[in-house]
C-alpha cells in the first residue's frame, strides 16, 4: 500500500506521517470489510462487539458499564446499541428487582445463533484481510502494536 499514490499526493510525506495515514487506511479497510460482512445480518460492528462481549459472559448477565469496559471501540451509547439489539430479539434486558438502577443484560437462543453465523463468515474475512501476512510477520506486528 503505497499511502502517497492512494492520497494522490507526489509529495514524499514524513515518515511519522506516512506511518499514522497508514494506520488509518488499514483502520479503514478493516472496517469497510467487517462492516460488509456484518450487513446481511443487519448488524453493526458495535452491535457484533456487544454480542461477542455477552456471549464470553456464558450465560452470566452483564450491566452497561461491563459492556463500555470491554468494548474494542469505547463509546457512549452502549444503551442505544443494546436497545436495537433487544428489537431484533438478540439480548434481552432485565431490570433487578432488588435495585431498580441495576440493569442485567444477556444474550438470546437467537443472539448465540446469529453470532455463530457471523464468526464463520468473519473469519473468512479475517483469514483474506490477513493472508499476505506469515506467521511469523503477525506475531511481529502484534509485538509492534503492544508498543503503542
Amino acid at each position: 500500500m503505497n499511502v502517497e499514490k492512494i492520497i494522490k499526493t507526489e509529495k514524499e510525506i514524513p515518515l511519522e506521517s506516512r506511518t499514522l495515514i497508514h494506520f488509518m487506511l488499514v483502520n479503514n479497510k478493516i472496517i469497510e470489510v467487517f462492516s460488509s460482512v456484518l450487513k446481511p445480518f443487519d448488524v453493526s460492528l458495535q452491535q457484533f462487539n456487544v454480542l461477542r462481549i455477552l456471549r464470553g459472559q456464558k450465560g452470566r448477565p452483564a450491566n452497561l458499564s461491563t459492556l463500555n469496559e470491554r468494548m474494542v471501540t469505547k463509546m457512549s451509547n452502549t444503551t442505544r446499541l443494546v436497545d436495537k439489539l433487544i428489537v431484533k430479539g438478540f439480548v434481552c434486558r432485565i431490570t433487578c428487582p432488588s435495585n431498580r438502577r441495576k440493569v442485567e443484560i444477556t444474550i438470546t437462543p437467537e443472539g448465540k445463533k446469529v453470532l455463530k453465523q457471523i464468526d464463520e463468515q468473519i473469519s473468512k474475512a479475517e483469514k483474506n484481510i490477513l493472508k499476505n501476512l506469515t506467521p511469523k510477520e503477525l506475531e511481529q506486528l502484534n509485538n509492534l502494536f503492544n508498543k503503542f
